[in-house]
């Protein structure tokens, strides 16, 4: 009779330390996905310099515009949060998304087949960085939704489990870019 608590609290112990080990490989996977994310900002942060010299040569009178560009990159590379990096993300998109704007009113630059190589390459790799934010965020949701459900929530309350951040979209990344000349 003294072995069936024993018994018990033997299946208590695997039962948490399973609920456990499953957190952590969630929350692994976040992390590798959070990692991909950021080895793609950083060849797009490494392809920005090129394309504003490039474009800078055609349009010499947005000078403000590439200094903004030029700015939001360095401080998404210097950024150590992930918040803080989502924030500038956005701000840094649109920016991009104006220097096309701008290329599309020069024929010569349309042309230019470094441009055009440019273009292309940081076309796919906005496709890959929309696919890994894709993904982290299904990662997140699934790492979110286990630490809240019960009795998973216990185990991540007492280990000190936190939610992650959702990629979303800012209010300014849903507007249309505007462009004024």
């Amino acid at each position: 009779m003294w072995y069936i608590p024993l018994i018990l609290i033997g299946v208590v112990a695997l039962v948490l330390i399973n609920l456990y080990n499953s957190l952590i490989k969630l929350k692994m996977v976040v992390n590798e996905a959070s990692s991909d994310i950021e080895t793609f900002l950083k060849q797009r942060y490494d392809m920005i310099p090129n394309l504003v010299e490039i474009v800078k040569g055609y349009a010499k009178h947005e000078k403000e515009l590439f200094e903004n560009v030029a700015q939001l990159r360095t401080k998404a590379m210097e950024s150590t949060s992930l918040e803080d990096k989502m924030a500038l993300e956005g701000e840094l998109e649109k920016g991009l998304a104006k220097i096309f704007a701008i290329a599309e009113a020069y024929p010569e630059l349309k042309a230019n087949e470094n441009f055009l190589n440019l273009q292309a390459n940081l076309k796919d790799l906005e496709d890959e960085i929309q696919k890994s934010r894709r993904f982290y965020n299904g990662t997140v949701r699934d790492f979110n939704t286990k630490i809240a459900v019960f009795p998973n929530n216990l185990v991540a309350g007492i280990f000190g489990f936190k939610e992650f951040p959702f990629f979303e979209a800012t209010e300014e990344e849903k507007k249309n870019v505007e462009i004024k000349f």
